[in-house]
């Protein structure tokens, strides 16, 4: 587990609330020595997983988020969590009765961290209760049940967010930074690799009625996801293939390996490739006119690692959990900006793009994209 007190200013004028220049960074400790009175976003995990129990270990070294409530289908887990994070009892709660939140002053916001199939109707009961939502990518699993929770959140009035944690990550900001003030030139081509063996044949990704997919629904959409921001636009066609090498483990509708093309209105063309077969894919390759970026690994939990033409990326890391919890309670506290989107409109591109895929790979045909 990295260290909690491993903080960092970011690089990007979007996030000011460190306050420091654009291009600076300070240790931890001076980070830790400023002064913060400011309002607390409070926050109940919803799911206690391994990644909930990452996102908790993360947020202890926050300043603007707190974790103050938890909601879990395991009575043990709501004890074991209860004691570790000194969490009042009157802020836990299981799936059945979590819509009592409504009338409980000490939350501000649930972080849903569930299987994909979930997420939609647990983001609309929390949005319902007048809530705050941030939600696990995917988001949901297709664009249709995403566009429900965004008008759900709209209707209830609260904020929904993704847990799109490389948004706020220094090295792929310094990236998005070079590109937007030209010093990369015309960008011409994208490579995004997102992979790895998975294990037990059992667990919930492999179920195509919790995870609504397979590995593209899992790794593939950070590659999707990586495409848009490391290109600067939005892609206007798509074309896919899959491979399938164990129908066993890797049963109908849960795909093995998926490779995407992308093309984009500027001429730049991406090619991602999403597996739960190959090992050793983490790798962003971004080529244009006057030079390359590549981050490797690139949205593993880091530290992340780059270089461009102009040489290594030095950035220090920092508990990526830790740094989009902060920038998030930011945002819902007090209308922070945020350089590449979080929001659920984020998420919904996403969701289409993903649409797209699967019909491409039914179909065999290139499929365009309206997003």
């Amino acid at each position: 587990m990295e260290s909690r007190r491993n903080f960092l200013h970011t690089l990007s004028a979007s996030m000011l609330a460190l306050s420091i220049p654009r291009h600076g960074f300070a240790s931890a400790e001076e980070f830790f020595k400023q002064p913060y009175e400011g309002p607390v976003l409070r926050v109940a995990i919803m799911g206690l997983g391994s990644y909930g129990t990452r996102v908790a270990e993360a947020m202890q070294a926050c300043k603007k988020a707190k974790l103050v409530g938890l909601i879990s289908g395991t009575p043990s887990k709501l004890k074991n969590w209860q004691s570790k994070y000194n969490i009042s009892v009157n802020n836990c709660y299981n799936y059945e009765n979590f819509d009592r939140i409504k009338d409980n002053p000490e939350i501000d916001a649930v972080y849903v961290i569930t299987p994909n199939a979930l997420h939609h109707d647990q983001v609309i009961r929390v949005a319902k209760a007048g809530k705050h939502v941030i939600c696990e990518k995917p988001m949901a699993l297709n664009a249709k049940e995403g566009q429900e929770m965004i008008d759900a959140c709209k209707k209830a009035n609260v904020k929904l967010l993704v847990g799109y944690r490389m948004h706020f990550e220094p090295k792929t900001l310094e990236i998005i930074r070079m590109r937007k003030e030209g010093e990369l030139g015309k960008i011409m081509f994208f490579q995004g690799l997102s992979g790895f063996k998975i294990g037990d044949p059992n667990q919930w990704r492999l179920n195509k009625q919790l995870a609504g997919g397979g590995s593209l629904m899992d790794i593939g959409i950070y590659a999707i996801n990586g495409a848009r921001y490391m290109v600067g636009e939005e892609p206007v066609w798509v074309t896919a293939q899959e491979t399938k090498t164990n129908p066993e483990k890797f049963k109908e509708g849960v795909d093995e390996t998926i490779l995407v093309q992308l093309g984009f209105p500027g001429g730049a063309v991406a090619s991602c490739l999403s597996s739960y077969n190959m090992s050793y894919l983490d790798r962003f390759f971004l080529t244009a006119e006057k030079g390359f970026a590549e981050l490797q690994p690139s949205t593993g939990y880091g530290p992340i690692k780059g270089r461009t033409h102009k040489g290594e990326l030095n950035h220090p890391h920092a508990t990526h959990q830790t740094v989009q919890m902060e920038k998030m309670a930011g945002i819902i506290l007090a209308g922070e900006p945020s350089l590449v989107p979080v929001d659920g409109e984020e998420g919904l591109k996403d969701l289409k793009i993903m649409d797209a895929i699967y019909l491409a790979v039914k179909t065999g045909k290139k499929i365009n994209l309206k997003l």
